[in-house]
């Protein structure tokens, strides 16, 4: 076999003929279908109408599965019926296994033609073979393999060259396929390839193949005014092109199986729910991870960090986590030390300070070893052959420390080493975290084409699996072996930051979309690869804040940081010859740091809150506006713009020079976090121009929402201490209203993220207005965590009030307060509109009213109400 991409390189020159496929076979025919008497499945097979030679022989006989594996999944899994072929391993992404290839196959009627689930129906047509799935609830169909005209071919499987297609409606919007730096935006543009091939590739490369591979995409439809969302899987970590046409989608992938999984939605929410729900929902993280980090390559001494440190705190600008690429290191070797500019004892006294402050350590770790008889990890490696070979012996690559041989995690061996070389360097020092790097396999020092920068496709792993199938999941099976050795070592929740991710990684470990520039492109770009990622069940995301390569103007950081501060993974890093980025480099920088990460570590509570539900459900904890508004379809194709959660909207500037934000605002009432007293209002939707000064970033919040804050500090640990505040809108001026909100507090050390072990709790929220009266009320389950921790909720403000905001007859839990019993500061603002061209002349009035010294404790039920003085001074 070649020690490169031949097949696949010959693939992508395919491309330039769209008709290339329609030469390379006829398909399949149907020659017996037959229903499991035991789980409700279907095992039928194919039989090659015309074989030929084209990019190796045809399979003759193949074997379909299919099953309902859910109410809202499908699966689809063809295969060589006659011997067992490369999978994605069963014991790395748990699911169920079709049964073994047995070799028996034989013809017999084909009568059954559809195959029914609770949500989606499947069908086929026998001659040549291809199937439908479409919905049950409305006839739409969603995925296609036959084609009416001659946009693709028929179905062909090879042993190094597998072919699918499906039709799509033009109006179909598409997301997914990654890693991908898109420069388009979030939405799929057609005409275009996308590769997955796990690469080394800066991710300033636009529409190029970069550090993951997720084979899956998202449809998006609205179907005579109402929203339908779906997902494709084709589970498979072969080396694969999807060309997307517009009207319709082919698979080109260079080996295993078709294994295709459909989730039936309807909504984004609900299909990001059912993924995650099959390929392991996403990794919980200590609350620390949600803070500011920051990072360099160049941080030379242990001197250097600590001044890092201690001008991030003169600043006064939050700080969670410092971090070291492999300066720390003797000779770039893993697992070890240098001693000259880290030395032990320094380095602990440093860690032992930062840790009393609450800060967190985390450094970087290459799978590379270093070839070095005189290296103890490298010599113990080879005790327990733990190395991909080549040729018979451990395949010798090129990278950081010179010569290197890469771990084979596909082998018990090496994870049960791996998780001993771990143990001891946490033993010598107690770092916080791992950042596993470089772990799509960097053969070379240097930036080659595809096929040169990865080992051999010929090298194997253990038990004889071809490099050529497992490349991709390299760094999801170093993740694995990495999650477990922390988990074992630390006893604690781990946190791992891994480049490159595969179908499942976000259970294991968060992700940073890798080494971007310091341009405007780059940050306009991160929102998209963002996004994506919380499609893919990897929500923990973020990009080099200031870009990664030299040199970032200070306009630019300034507005990198007021984006940054809102990923989900919020990290300033840098190259080693880059001009210094941390964010007190510059006065306006610092004071766009202070009033960005400011509100961040306000909202840290929030952030925990949606990695919970992340964690329970799936749903990204940053999210396209459709997640939230699927039936406004301005805002399917919308990349400049972003939510956290379901509610809270960023917009920011994206473009040098700009002073004010053009944003889209869906259908309802939006509430400027910063200054609750603006609200823009739109009843049907609209596009508004807002000011945006320099150190000025625009957080709007949404009706019906209730929103738990805290007073924020220079660090998590110090913030999440300090009083709650709840704030709640409701549409602006209206007579009647309803809101929720809910809170997640644990013990962020335990490496269960859950209720029910008595170190959590969660509240739910909720708040109506109606006849003039508010309330605000909470449900709490399993209260007694919050209370030991003492927390309490120090005020409420309400947004979008009717009436004269005058409040009278307050009562807190049921009982009448006044100033002689209870200190309480009620206050009250005119709010101001932001009035966009199809409202003018609209005479809208509401108020933010604000009770403050409630003192309400978080881990009890409450219940706080008041009444409002209407215009007419009745009540």
């Amino acid at each position: 076999m070649a020690s490169s991409l031949s097949l696949l390189v010959a693939i992508i020159l395919c491309f330039s003929s769209l008709r290339c496929s329609n030469a390379i076979g006829k398909g399949y025919h149907l020659i017996s279908i037959e229903k499991s008497i035991d789980d409700g499945s279907f095992i039928g097979f194919l039989q090659v109408k015309q074989s030929n030679k084209i990019y190796g022989s045809d399979i003759t006989i193949l074997r379909l599965f299919i099953k309902h594996e859910t109410d809202h999944r499908l699966r689809v899994h063809i295969t060589d019926a006659k011997k067992q072929r490369w999978e994605v391993p069963y014991n790395l992404l748990r699911r169920e296994q079709p049964p073994k290839v047995i070799g028996k196959s034989r013809k017999s009627p084909v009568t059954v033609h559809e195959i029914s689930g609770p949500e989606l129906i499947l069908s086929f047509t026998t001659d040549p073979f291809s199937f439908a799935v479409r919905r049950r609830s409305n006839g739409e169909t969603i995925f296609n393999t036959s084609s009416s005209d001659e946009d693709f071919g028929d179905m062909v499987f090879k042993d190094q060259y597998l072919e699918i297609s499906t039709s799509l409606p033009k109006d179909a919007s598409l997301y997914g396929f990654g890693e991908n730096s898109q420069a388009n935006g979030i939405k799929l543009v057609p005409n275009e390839p996308y590769t997955l091939f796990t690469e080394d590739v800066s991710a300033f490369k636009l529409n190029t193949d970069l550090y993951g591979s997720h084979p899956i995409y998202m449809d998006l439809r609205n179907v005579r005014g109402k929203s339908y969302a779906h997902s494709v899987l084709l589970l498979n970590s072969n080396g694969m092109d999807v060309f997307y046409r517009g009207s319709s989608l082919t698979y080109k992938v260079i080996g295993g199986v078709f294994d295709f999984y459909f989730f039936a939605g309807p909504s984004p929410l609900n299909v990001v729910d059912q993924y995650t729900s099959l390929i392991g929902r996403p990794a919980p993280i200590p609350y620390w991870s949600l803070g500011f980090h920051q990072c360099r390559w160049g941080y030379r001494n242990v001197s250097v960090v600590e001044d890092v440190v201690d001008n991030y705190h003169k600043a006064k600008i939050p700080l969670d986590v410092i971090w070291n690429d492999a300066d720390y290191m003797d000779a770039y070797k893993d697992f070890t030390l240098d001693l000259v500019n880290f030395p032990l004892a320094k380095l602990l006294a440093f860690l032992d300070r930062i840790h009393k402050m609450g800060m967190k350590y985390v450094v970087i770790n290459d799978p590379g070893i270093g070839v070095n008889a005189s290296y103890s990890v490298y010599q113990r490696g080879m005790d327990n052959d733990v190395f991909i070979k080549y040729e018979g012996k451990p395949f010798l690559a090129q990278v950081w420390p010179g010569p290197v041989y890469f771990p084979d995690f596909l082998n018990p061996k090496t994870v049960s080493w791996w998780g001993d070389e771990i143990r001891r360097f946490h033993e010598l020092i107690p770092v916080d975290g791992l950042w596993i790097d470089m772990n799509e396999i960097n053969a070379t020092g240097n930036k080659a084409p595809l096929g040169y920068k990865t080992i051999p496709t010929s090298a194997y792993h253990y038990n004889g699996v071809r490099e050529y199938d497992a490349h991709s999941i390299y760094g999801f099976s170093e993740a694995i072996a990495t999650h477990k050795a922390l988990l074992g070592v630390q006893g604690k929740r781990p946190f791992i930051l891994s480049r490159s991710t595969f179908v499942g990684s976000g259970h294991y470990a968060a992700h940073w979309t890798g080494d971007n520039q310091g341009t405007w492109q780059s940050l306009q770009v991160s929102i998209s690869t963002m996004l994506n990622f919380g499609i893919f069940g990897v929500p923990m995301v973020g990009s080099d804040i200031c870009g990664f390569f030299p040199p970032t103007p200070e306009e630019l950081c300034n507005r990198w940081i007021e984006v940054g501060a809102f990923y989900p993974f919020s990290r300033d890093h840098a190259d080693y010859y880059a001009p210094r980025k941390e964010l007190y480099q510059w006065g306006t920088v610092a004071e766009s740091a202070r009033n960005a990460l400011g509100m961040r570590y306000k909202l840290l509570p929030f952030l925990y809150t949606l990695n919970y539900e992340a964690h329970v459900t799936g749903a990204p904890i940053a999210r396209p506006l459709f997640f939230s508004f699927p039936d406004y379809t301005e805002c399917y194709g919308l990349s400049r713009q972003f939510l956290l959660g379901s509610s809270l909207m960023i917009s920011p500037v994206l473009e040098q020079g700009k002073t004010q934000v053009e944003a889209l605002f869906p259908p309802g009432s939006w509430y400027h976090i910063f200054d609750m007293t603006q609200v823009v209002v739109s009843k049907n939707g609209k596009r508004v121009t807002l000011p945006a000064p320099l150190n000025v970033v625009n957080l709007h919040l949404y009706q019906n929402t209730i929103l738990p804050m805290q007073q924020g500090g220079l660090n998590s640990k110090e913030a999440r201490t300090t009083p709650f505040s709840l704030v709640v809108t409701f549409p602006a001026g209206a007579s009647e209203g309803y809101a929720t909100g809910k809170l997640f507090l644990d013990e962020d050390e335990l490496p269960e993220m859950k209720l029910g072990n008595g170190q959590s709790t969660y509240v739910d929220f909720y708040a109506s207005v109606g006849n003039e009266n508010v309330k605000i009320w909470s449900q709490v389950k399993e209260g007694k965590f919050a209370l030991r921790q003492g927390l309490v909720i120090e005020r409420v403000i309400v947004l979008g009030l009717e009436g004269t905001g005058q409040v009278s007859e307050i009562h807190l839990n049921g009982s009448p307060i006044s100033n002689n019993t209870k200190r309480i500061e009620v206050s009250s603002k005119e709010q101001k509109y932001v009035v966009g061209s199809e409202d003018k002349g609209e005479s809208l009035k509401s108020f933010t009213v604000e009770l403050k010294g409630l003192e309400m404790l978080v881990g009890k039920d409450f219940n706080i109400s008041w009444k409002m003085a209407s215009t007419n001074g009745a009540h």
